[in-house]
């Protein structure tokens, strides 16, 4: 084994890279290498906490080695809910995985059952559940559609089968199936079929 292995250089962070600091996996959002005219050169970032989602600002000397977090992502297909566990399902091995409303956070606005989803993991506790960037699901609650009322351009909240609240056009109305971006909350368009 290399001795790098499992270290990285804040000379090398990139969006996204997942880094560890006092036993918390955090994964670098922005990124900013500064060299003053005097002293020594520091990168500034913005770190957000995989587990909380909170964000800190954190500087790091040029070059200073800080122990990377390797992740492992596993497809995993949402199965049922068991009293408050989200139950996944590795559909190669059938092994379940189990998650709190906790651990999902936010993205569980968007689960289903039957729907493949990226399970994170680090050192086999899984972290986060990474979902597909757009997702199909029906309207469950909204206003009755305005025939005719496409021209306006206006919004209404709709409330989808899984409960989570995004603005659609006036003219859709409830059993509609749409596709909504996870990462925006935002209607990409209607789904037919």
């Amino acid at each position: 084994m290399n001795r790098s292995a499992g270290m990285i250089s804040s000379n090398d962070f990139r969006t996204g890279t997942t880094i560890e600091i006092d036993g918390a996996v955090w994964r670098v959002v922005e990124f900013l290498h500064v060299k003053p005219g005097k002293g020594s050169a520091f990168v500034r970032t913005k770190l957000k906490a995989v587990k909380t989602g909170s964000v800190v600002e954190k500087t790091f000397r040029a070059g200073e080695m800080i122990p990377q977090a390797i992740l492992e992502k596993a497809s995993l297909q949402h199965t049922y809910m068991e009293g408050e566990d989200y139950v996944f399902m590795d559909m190669g091995t059938y092994e379940e995985t189990r998650l709190t409303a906790d651990q999902i956070g936010d993205s569980r606005k968007y689960l289903k059952e039957g729907m493949e989803v990226n399970v994170v993991s680090w050192n086999d506790k899984p972290l986060e559940v990474e979902l597909p960037n757009s997702v199909v699901l029906e309207i469950a609650q909204t206003d009755p559609g305005v025939k005719g009322d496409t021209a306006t351009g206006g919004t209404k909240p709709a409330i989808l089968e899984t409960g989570a609240q995004v603005m659609v056009p006036l003219f859709l109305s409830i059993g509609e199936k749409i596709k909504v971006d996870t990462r925006t909350d935002s209607y990409l368009g209607r789904e037919n079929g």
